[in-house]
């Protein structure tokens, strides 16, 4: 009668493990195509858009080197911002410049860094407006709805590199900016494809962290773990 029983109780523990690691197994495989769909839609959203006539063109902050010059991607965001914003002027329009990014007041920080840079380049300082205060993408995207807010302004391009504009856009939706467009930093398509591929898919589980509501909601293990996804982290 013992053995019965024991058989019978091991043949529901089997089928409880075999249906819970069925389930587990579906899961994972759902999750990694969610995470490829993901993936291959950041990569797609990396072409911009055609530009259009916006209130203020943002510049997404990044790496400020440690002689307080722009790193690489702070540099090609600042100067491929810049060029639109001549170009708009061109049209007869009368854009403004949002710097971003790196603690307030910050001389080093990436939004006056690249206020410097678009200055030597030839936007007039009054057209500039920093948005510092942002250690992330969503900070940067708080900040600077913030300064739009303060000046009645309702539309924006986003400059970035190509693979770090649909987050980008993401999070400017989240903060609140009624019309959005992108536009990218360099072409997508010079990029290496194993590249495209890491870039992707380090932006998609970007994504996904921050909708359970942004690193910052995890400080200081939050900007920890930013730190091992995206290198070392930018002022």
């Amino acid at each position: 009668m013992q053995k019965k029983q024991l058989s019978s109780r091991t043949k529901i523990i089997r089928r409880f493990v075999t249906a819970a690691l069925g389930a587990g197994l579906l899961t994972g495989v759902c999750g990694l195509a969610l995470f490829a769909w993901l993936a291959w839609q950041i990569d797609g959203a990396g072409l911009g858009e055609p530009p259009q006539q916006t209130d203020a063109i943002v510049v997404l902050g990044a790496l400020v080197r440690a002689d307080g010059e722009p790193g690489r991607d702070l540099y090609a965001r600042t100067r491929w911002a810049v060029n639109l914003f001549h170009e708009r002027v061109a049209l007869g329009e009368n854009p403004v410049l949002i710097t971003t990014g790196g603690y307030t007041y910050d001389p080093l920080s990436a939004a006056e860094v690249a206020r410097r840079k678009a200055v030597e380049w030839g936007v007039p300082a009054e057209h500039i407006f920093l948005a510092d205060g942002g250690q992330t993408t969503g900070g940067d995207a708080q900040a600077a709805a913030a300064v739009m807010a303060t000046h009645g302004w309702r539309s924006a391009t986003l400059v970035s590199h190509p693979l770090h504009l649909y987050r980008s856009r993401w999070h400017f939706q989240r903060a609140g900016i009624p019309e959005i467009h992108t536009y990218a930093a360099g072409d997508r398509a010079r990029l290496p494809s194993a590249a495209r591929v890491y870039l992707s898919s380090r932006e998609a589980f970007g994504v996904a962290w921050a909708a359970v509501d942004g690193w910052e909601r995890f400080a200081p293990l939050g900007y920890f773990l930013e730190g091992l996804v995206y290198g070392r982290r930018r002022l």
